[in-house]
């Protein structure tokens, strides 16, 4: 038990006891007063029946018992603590049980949530860590936008010294999410001490294990503080698990494995699908699930949950703010295919002009449907209005098509989007000619390309030669030929659905527009049949307009396919979970790099689950609308396999490798753009240069030498992870960067941001995506709708083959 403290019997001791008495201010009963006032309570263990009548004489005379707080005072400080939590919706309805009623038990009694300071420092004495100051934080108000504000009152010694973590026990029966915790009164920093939590805690019943937050101030491995040197390590152990077990709900492990689920053969034999990830077919790994193989086939893991595991703080799915647009979002993938494939997909779609209906008449609902409901509320920006009347939702036009109906027939607007587009990832100069083929010519016929000089100077005649417009950088080319060709005999095979290869050939004019001058669509040999290539141009007559506005539409179909596929699913999607999965499990949550990283990554990996769930499943989205079907993902594996580097994911670095682009020292951004209206590279390069410059002068706040980066043993260990694990099927490349110098960490870091920020944004958003499809665009795009007649009976009647 704690002795009362001995006071000497000196007068200098005694005035200064009985000054600090004539100055000492009330306590507050109630609350915090002023900043820095807190309730003066005593300490419980003075606090007892033997105690109350205490005295200390001095000098013949009785100092009150009142003295003894302010004694106190010099050895502890009273800390209060405020704790957020944040309301979800999945919490207030989850509660709704018995558990609801055992939980407010517990908040009535005080003991919602245990809370340990933990010293920085080790104790000078003994050289071990101090022992932790406990105090359990009760429930006190309801905060704006329904957070709730817990406060813990803590008595902090003197020597405890500077506070570096806070371990938390949830003593409720269901998990919490942790705004933030903020200590007031601690007499060795100057304003409040913060801990951004922004973290799931689980319930102490779901897992006995403490959460650790450590205070927003980072830490280099080396430069730890002694007293948490234990506390960093065992927190990135227990994110790594074991590679043990089906993954529960509330875990937060973080571990890799390959896609080896995206099919269900369990319930529908023919959703098998190929591992991806391998020798066979390279890809990313993702979040290992752990789940339990399927019974049909031992290599695919089964489907069996409604949603697939992601660690606890990369599901935003009851946060409340995220909640509703997630499971809507949901909601609405199920009604909007479903309902658009009836009326797009059915006989109700003979015609061109039938397009105009979506926007001028809108989609027929039956009255007693929940789709219209789903599709208005959740796709705002695609759906124009809902007619309680008849029952029509109405497609919102774009404004392009607003001012020219019939821009999307028009070879300006093929030129134009492959530049400003959804995808202005894909274009490239060429260099070499003729064109060829890097494909098997044994397997898939000559490699050389039909289309000839000839037709490239009949086109561009009056302005150059062939020869000077090489040399003069005026030739792009979008080429699917490679990615697509080896699918085409397969694609063929399936119902209701057809592919070829193409190549693309675009003229820069004086004006700085492309001007589309041939596509040349390929088939490889097929059943005895050689090789059958084409070559279509712009045309005047009426069956070659018609022939060469449908060899364009094959080319969107496929553009919009690799746009989603590669451009998105694959580069920022795909791509960035190995980077995500190694962060959490090799760097720290106080390492600076983490820090820096963590707002870029959030809720990827719950969206790629979800990803899994409804998009590149089999029998999902993409393979309903796409028209390679089922090999949709297996085209992306080649993708990743032939085209993805490291090195090349920054944009001047991807600019340069497509010759968009050529280093120079004296112009903007250091580089000279071959196309100058390239508004993706143009505004891109603008992002690029702040991101770069902000990761610069971050790196080299914490990092101001090479031997800090080749030291940093947490940071080699992530690089090391991303490369030989999360993407082990590329882990031998010679292309990959080393990290040796800040300069390297800049690079890679700036690339990271980069892609899951700008490049990200550049290409995604679903309701692009559904106006691709359904929108400005739709008489090119319904190709990658597979089933339409209209279409294929068109095809077959002007005799392609």
């Amino acid at each position: 038990m704690l002795m009362i403290p001995q006071v000497h019997q000196s007068p200098p001791t005694t005035q200064t006891f009985i000054s600090a008495e004539k100055s000492l201010p009330k306590p507050f009963v109630h609350g915090t007063g002023a900043e820095g006032n807190v309730n003066l309570r005593r300490p419980s263990l003075l606090c007892t029946k033997q105690n109350t009548s205490a005295r200390v004489r001095s000098n013949g005379r009785t100092t009150p018992k009142a003295l003894l707080s302010d004694i106190i005072k010099g050895i502890k400080a009273n800390v209060k603590g405020i704790v957020t939590v944040k309301t979800t919706i999945g919490g207030l309805l989850a509660n709704v049980d018995i558990e609801e009623g055992l939980d407010d038990v517990t908040d009535l009694l005080g003991r919602s949530i245990l809370l340990e300071l933990v010293s920085a420092e080790l104790d000078p004495k003994t050289g071990k860590e101090k022992s932790t100051i406990k105090a359990y934080a009760h429930k006190t108000s309801l905060l704006d936008l329904g957070d709730v504000k817990y406060e813990v009152d803590f008595e902090v010694p003197k020597d405890f010294g500077e506070i570096g973590a806070i371990l938390v026990q949830n003593e409720h029966r269901s998990e919490m999410f942790f705004k933030d915790i903020v200590l007031h009164g601690l007499s060795n920093t100057v304003g409040p001490l913060l801990f951004s939590c922004n973290s799931w805690v689980h319930s102490k019943y779901d897992n006995p294990q403490k959460r650790v937050f450590f205070t927003n101030k980072s830490y280099l491995p080396s430069e730890t503080p002694s007293g948490l040197k234990r506390l960093r390590q065992e927190d990135m152990i227990s994110l790594r698990g074991n590679g043990q077990g089906e993954r529960k709900r509330y875990d937060r492990i973080y571990d890799y494995d390959v896609y080896n689920d995206l099919g269900n053969p369990d319930i529908i034999p023919d959703h098998k699908r190929p591992v991806l990830g391998g020798d066979e077919h390279p890809y990313p790994r993702r979040c290992r699930t752990g789940r339990p193989p399927s019974v049909t086939d031992p290599e695919s893991e089964s489907r069996y949950a409604l949603l697939f595991y992601v660690p606890r703080d990369e599901d935003f799915s009851e946060v409340k703010t995220v909640n509703f647009g997630a499971k809507t979002l949901y909601s609405a993938l199920h009604a909007l295919v479903p309902t658009l494939e009836g009326i797009l997909i059915g006989e109700d779609f003979p015609h061109f002009t039938a397009i105009d209906t979506l926007y001028d008449e809108g989609i027929k609902i039956p009255p007693d449907s929940d789709k219209k409901g789903i599709l208005k509320n959740a796709l705002p920006r695609l759906v124009k209005a809902a007619s309680d009347i008849d029952d029509a939702i109405q497609f919102e036009p774009p404004e392009t098509m607003d001012r020219d109906k019939f821009f999307w027939l028009r070879d300006q607007e093929f030129g134009r989007q492959t530049l400003a587009g959804l995808n202005p990832y894909c274009i490239q100069l060429v260099t070499e000619w003729p064109l060829k083929s890097n494909l098997d010519p044994s397997i898939y016929g000559p490699a050389e390309s039909t289309i000839t000089t000839e037709i490239v100077e009949q086109e561009i005649g009056g302005f150059m030669t062939l020869d000077e417009a090489l040399k003069q950088k005026k030739l792009f080319m979008l080429d699917y030929h490679d990615l697509l060709l080896p699918y085409v005999d397969k694609v063929r095979q399936l119902d209701d659905t057809t592919l070829y290869a193409s190549r693309t050939l675009f003229f820069l004019t004086p004006q700085g527009t492309l001007r589309p001058l041939a596509i040349e669509l390929t088939r490889p040999p097929i059943d005895g049949k050689p090789q059958w290539k084409q070559v279509f141009t712009p045309c005047w007559d009426a069956t070659g307009v018609w022939l060469w506005r449908i060899a364009k539409a094959h080319v969107l179909s496929h553009d919009s396919g690799v746009h989603q596929l590669v451009s998105h699913w694959l580069r920022t999607h795909c791509c960035t979970e190995p980077y995500i999965i190694a962060t959490n499990r090799q760097l720290s949550s106080m390492h600076p790099i983490a820090r820096l990283l963590s707002p870029h990554f959030r809720y990827t990996m719950q969206i790629n689950a979800l990803a899994r769930q409804l998009l590149i499943n089999a029998g999902g989205i993409i393979e309903s609308t796409f028209s390679p079907d089922k090999y949709s993902m297996q085209i992306s594996s080649d993708a990743y396999a032939k085209q993805w580097r490291f090195d090349r994911e920054g944009l001047p670095a991807d600019l340069i490798s497509r010759g968009l682009a050529v280093e120079d020292t004296s112009a903007p951004h250091g580089l000279k753009l071959t196309i100058e209206d390239y508004p993706f590279a143009n505004d891109g390069l603008l992002i690029w240069d702040a991101i770069k410059q902000w990761v610069t002068n971050y790196v080299n706040h914490y990092y101001s030498s090479a031997s800090q980066v080749e030291s940093d043993v947490e940071l080699q260990a992530w690089w090391t992870e991303i490369r030989t694990v999360g993407h082990a099927d590329k882990k031998d490349e010679p292309w990959w960067p080393v990290l040796k110098t800040p300069e390297d960490l800049i690079e890679i870091v700036t690339t990271m941001v980069w892609v899951t920020s700008a490049h990200h944004a550049a290409t995604d958003c679903f309701f692009l995506l559904c106006k691709y499809f359904f929108g400005s665009i739709i008489a090119y795009a319904f190709l990658p709708l597979p089933r339409l007649h209209a279409l294929a009976t068109a095809v077959n009647d002007i005799g392609w083959r």
